[in-house]
């Protein structure tokens, strides 16, 4: 992977849902940007919630730039036939910091292996058309604390940077949480660390 590709990565701009039907079952496809397993986790207790009378509710997501933060979820169908098909057609569209779950109501009749595997993978395939891709920068999280009188040039350089404010805490002396363009990092430390009276650090 280059330095520019490293720097920016491919996600859905908004949720869309689609249906998908065989043989009397119905797969309805829910695709989701995501930013954390947090919302992850909420977006599925939404849609239990939702859809409490369907009998399982499959999902997959993937999360950040290292292939490392995914997870792939039958519940309660044949192992390796739900999961592992919606993150399939995820990863085929190069796509992280997406989830798709997939909520199915039986229809009496069994569609074998095959059936479930193609039945989830083109649920999620329609979903995944229904919305654009976008290409977002690599943010990286750091924190800086600095004294009340600083705030200017902080604030200055924040938006410079394009960072994104996450959290802040005004008092005599600040600290703000916040997201870089990793992009940028390098020559955000140094700037900022050359400022008198702020401390800047990188968080994991």
């Amino acid at each position: 992977m280059s330095d520019t590709e490293q720097q920016y990565f491919q996600t859905i701009q908004s949720p869309s849902v689609a249906e998908y039907k065989d043989r009397g079952s119905k797969f309805l496809a829910y695709a989701y940007p995501i930013s954390s397993v947090e919302d992850f986790k909420e977006k599925l207790q939404l849609l239990k919630a939702e859809h409490p009378k369907a009998v399982h509710h499959c999902f997959a997501y993937r999360l950040g730039i290292d292939g490392n933060n995914f997870r792939a979820s039958d519940d309660g169908e044949p192992s390796g036939t739900a999961g592992r098909p919606i993150l399939g057609q995820i990863d085929s569209k190069a796509l992280t910091d997406v989830l798709v779950v997939v909520v199915r109501y039986f229809g009496g009749t069994l569609l074998g292996v095959p059936g479930l595997i193609n039945a989830y993978k083109t649920a999620t395939s329609l979903a995944l058309q229904l919305t654009p891709t976008m290409r977002k920068m690599v943010m990286t999280p750091a924190s800086i604390t600095f004294d009340y009188t600083q705030m200017n040039d902080v604030m200055r350089w924040l938006k410079h940077f394009e960072a994104e404010i996450v959290a802040q805490d005004m008092q005599l002396f600040c600290t703000i949480e916040c997201r870089l363009p990793a992009a940028k990092i390098t020559e955000a430390a140094q700037i900022f660390q050359s400022l008198r009276g702020v401390e800047f650090k990188l968080k994991n």
